[in-house]
């Protein structure tokens, strides 16, 4: 999963991505509005943390212009402060809920987990598709109490595959969410492909697959 950060604060910054990283997610530091308004309408992310007070303007122009794009975004303002009346205006300009600092990294971990799940319109951290159970937290994914061991990166397209089911997701868009940065890579690869093929591989000793759709020259879809 991509998230921007949007923090002038390199320390905090730095710290956020460093935890995050750690529990799974790809990360990119912006320190003003400007650039985050630059990589919001150019890149995907599936969730941004946002500082209200920076150094060029109110981060609450860049939920705005979150909000005017339709973005399938989660947005968690992260902020020094801690007025009502702030609170109010970035729940009502959209975000999708609100941090006073100081805040403990492992509720922002819970936080940020619950509102991108959210938005995706799962309620609970297991999800069941065809039979398989996917353990959002922990990783896993078994089939009839049978874990099924798969790499990180077969987890984390497989996770992804399943949060957008019936949508049909590029290469590049799985290579942005799975890999991060794409522009050292190779777009005539077929690493992705060979990463989906070893998926099903395993995926396929414990059941059919007829709902994990290859879109020719496209991507894949997961149908529900």
């Amino acid at each position: 999963m991509n998230v921007l950060i949007v923090e002038d604060f390199k320390e905090l910054a730095d710290e956020l991505a460093e935890f995050l990283q750690k529990n799974g997610y790809l990360c990119k530091i912006v320190s003003t509005c400007a650039d985050a308004e630059e990589e919001v309408e150019v890149n995907e992310y599936d969730a941004m943390l946002l500082d209200l007070g920076l150094p060029d303007g109110s981060g609450f122009a860049v939920l705005k212009l979150v909000r005017k794009l339709k973005l399938k975004m989660a947005v968690i303002v992260i902020t020094a402060r801690g007025e009502l009346n702030d609170k109010i205006e970035g729940l009502d300009l959209g975000a999708d809920d609100y941090l006073t600092k100081p805040f403990a990294l492992t509720e922002l971990a819970a936080r940020l987990f619950a509102v991108i799940r959210r938005i995706n319109g799962f309620a609970k951290n297991e999800l069941d598709m065809h039979g398989f159970k996917i353990f959002l937290q922990d990783y896993k994914i078994s089939f009839n109490d049978n874990i099924i061991a798969l790499t990180k990166k077969e987890f984390n397209i497989f996770q992804y595959l399943v949060l957008n089911k019936n949508r049909v997701i590029t290469r590049l868009q799985l290579t942005e969410h799975v890999w991060g940065d794409v522009l050292e890579i190779n777009s005539d690869s077929n690493f992705i492909d060979v990463h989906v093929r070893n998926l099903r591989k395993k995926l396929e000793k414990y059941a059919a697959l007829p709902w994990f759709e290859t879109v020719r020259n496209v991507g894949y879809r997961i149908n529900d």
